[in-house]
């Protein structure tokens, strides 16, 4: 039987039925649908149908009936004729890998997408789609909190990745922008798991460096803090030191400052979305149980491992109770979390800012550097420099309107002082 294929394209003002009544017209001729899609910008419509019609008569007679039937309701119609050799050559592009790219930030320009796209059309790779994430924003109303972000859907064989990865990074660093990519597998569509590190990621501040001040050991301690992160000395050593440092403070000041953790930006949003999703969270944290216990209460965190304090007589004793959590700990217990969860290691995701983060943020099928340092950023392979912590979402592919709930309730009811965020640095991949 010989056939033909065409692709319908239309355009207009979107309304009710139109999809309908022109999927009707096609079913008249008995037309077989091979692909159909559509999008939506600013009610304007824009559609598009592939499909296989016999030869003759029918093919003339359906293109002629859908003509007048878009022109009834007040839309563009276009017809291209597609030959068999293209349409399987369309075909044959579907066993080619795919790779999600995400471009976040406070807003994106013309510029941005323009640079990237380009890095994307010189390596022969095929957009399949693009999507905003971010609900409308307003040109009248400030935002409280202006975020943007789109979506690649991306398609072809990429020789180097890290050719292609640090490209985006260059992007990203002079444009000030967060550029994610990930494979897009099974795996992307199924995270279960997601591992914080607490001081500077879920909380803006680093609890040792505040207990040291309130010791009267500030500087001290700052500077080993320091050192540790950016990954110059042990953070096992830096620990014991530190801790020395804090012998004879009270209980009392931990409670106090416990109450007064400044809450990263997004974090209460982003906590209760995952958990309507199913997801688990963890704390891990070269910090202290202290306060990952109180954050845990305060947002529902599923599991806390940090390091426990040895208090007597209601003051610190300078000392430490079990084993010390540096990152290879935490890199292990992100392990232990998901076999005891059944959840496959590349359905975790890990998100920190310091040096003893990389073994966990490496480990997980998605690493995200949290507003990190620069060594950080460089070895993970995903950041957020641009938002909050709730930028995590986008990286997962979920919309505003699907967790709109979530910021709506989470931001009006627990908008508060201790909401503090910080922009620190700038983006890198």
């Amino acid at each position: 039987m010989d056939t033909e294929i065409f692709l319908l394209n239309i355009s207009g003002q979107d309304k009710p039925g139109l999809t309908s009544s022109l999927t009707a017209v096609l079913s008249e001729y008995d037309a077989k649908i091979l692909d159909i899609g559509q999008a939506n910008i600013h009610n304007t419509l824009s559609l598009g149908i592939l499909f296989q019609i016999k030869s003759g008569k029918k093919s003339a007679a359906v293109l002629k009936d859908l003509l007048f039937k878009s022109y009834e309701l007040g839309i563009k119609a276009k017809f291209t004729p597609i030959t068999l050799d293209d349409y399987e050559n369309w075909v044959s592009l579907q066993g080619k890998d795919r790779y999600i790219v995400t471009l976040l930030g406070d807003k994106l320009t013309a510029k941005h997408i323009s640079e990237v796209t380009k890095v994307i059309s010189e390596k022969n790779l095929n957009i399949d789609a693009i999507k905003r994430l971010t609900g409308r924003a307003s040109l009248i109303k400030e935002e409280d909190y202006p975020r943007a972000c789109i979506q690649l859907s991306i398609r072809g064989v990429i020789h180097n990745k890290s050719e292609f990865t640090s490209r985006f990074m260059q992007i990203s660093s002079d444009l000030n922008l967060d550029i994610a990519f990930q494979e897009d597998n099974i795996f992307r569509r199924n995270r279960r798991l997601v591992c914080f590190d607490m001081d500077s990621t879920l909380i803006q501040t680093e609890v040792i460096d505040e207990l040291a001040e309130l010791a009267g050991v500030g500087e001290q301690v700052k500077a080993i803090t320091e050192s540790a992160m950016q990954g110059e000395i042990d953070f096992q050593e830096s620990f014991k030191q530190r801790m020395l440092l804090l012998k004879g403070l009270s209980e009392e000041v931990l409670e106090e400052v416990a109450i007064n953790l400044p809450i990263t930006k997004g974090t209460r949003r982003l906590i209760g979305t995952l958990k309507s999703y199913g997801f688990k969270t963890a704390i891990l944290s070269g910090g202290f149980t202290y306060f990952g216990k109180y954050l845990q209460k305060e947002l529902g965190i599923d599991y806390v491992y940090a390091n426990e304090l040895e208090i007597k007589d209601g003051v610190l004793t300078g000392g430490y109770i079990g084993e010390i959590v540096d990152g290879n700990k935490k890199a292990e217990y992100l392990k232990e979390i998901a076999q005891k969860e059944g959840i496959h290691i590349n359905q975790t995701i890990a998100v920190g800012d310091g040096a003893n983060d990389l073994p966990m943020l490496n480990l997980a099928g998605l690493g995200i550097a949290f507003h990190a340092k620069p060594k950080v950023k460089d070895n993970a392979q995903s950041s957020i420099s641009s938002i909050g912590l709730d930028g995590v979402l986008y990286l997962l592919g979920y919309h505003d309107h699907h967790n709109y709930y979530h910021y709506h309730y989470n931001y009006h009811h627990h908008h508060n002082n201790n909401n503090h965020y910080y922009k620190i640095g700038r983006a890198h991949v």
